[in-house]
């Protein structure tokens, strides 16, 4: 394993950059197995759980969804918003299905159209709207609230109706049905707002206790 360790230059509590030995999460996974030490076994006996539920959930695939809805519950989440971010997946991967059989393969593809839609439908790129949020490398729709997982979920659901009809093929024309998509589900956005009084698109998350990295301040 240690011939697949690689060095990187992190920076250290002095402010000086030294080579620090670095690895791949599975890579360190594999060093905590074959490490011969008592103190290790709780990390074991946690991966051999974790494995024994990976195994449940391939011969049982509601034992996933059943883990998903309570570690929701857990972080203090409503019923009502594990639903819609629930239903927004299934609707995410029946896009991304369509995207795969008709001719989408790389994932930087994958990442440019979904940007694509959610610029349309937010007037905000993922990036930008992450940074709202104050996220660094967190999911996103993790912390949207109900209604912004809902008009993310129609502009997904629009952007594949629309591919489906126009029998859109490749990445080009793929993007084209994204901005179509993402424009429908403006237009719902923009009467909602209006008809509200209420903006969709928020910095706040919907993750209770959550703290932003912009009101993170050192001592």
């Amino acid at each position: 394993m240690y011939e697949q360790i690689v060095q990187l230059k992190l920076q250290s509590a002095d402010g000086k950059f030294y080579k620090t030995d670095v690895a791949t999460p599975e890579q360190l996974l594999r060093l905590i197995q074959s490490i011969p030490s008592h103190k290790a076994e709780p990390f074991k006996l946690w991966l051999a759980k974790v494995g024994y539920e990976r195994i449940q959930e391939t011969a049982d695939p509601s034992k996933a969804l059943d883990r998903a809805r309570s570690h929701w519950k857990a972080q203090g989440r409503s019923q009502k918003w594990i639903q819609q971010r629930m239903m927004g997946q299934e609707t995410r991967n029946k896009l991304t299905d369509y995207w795969q059989a008709h001719g989408v393969t790389k994932s930087d593809d994958f990442a440019m159209l979904t940007n694509v839609i959610h610029q349309e439908w937010s007037d905000l790129s993922v990036a930008q709207h992450k940074k709202l949020k104050g996220l660094e490398h967190q999911n996103l729709r993790e912390h949207m609230s109900e209604a912004e997982l809902l008009f993310t979920a129609l502009a997904e659901l629009s952007t594949r109706q629309i591919a489906e009809k126009d029998r859109a093929e490749g990445v080009q024309e793929n993007k084209e049905a994204g901005r179509k998509g993402g424009k429908l589900a403006k237009q719902a956005r923009l009467q909602f707002e209006e008809a509200t009084g209420t903006k969709v698109v928020t910095s706040k998350s919907s993750l209770p206790d959550f703290t932003p990295k912009r009101q993170i301040r050192k001592k």
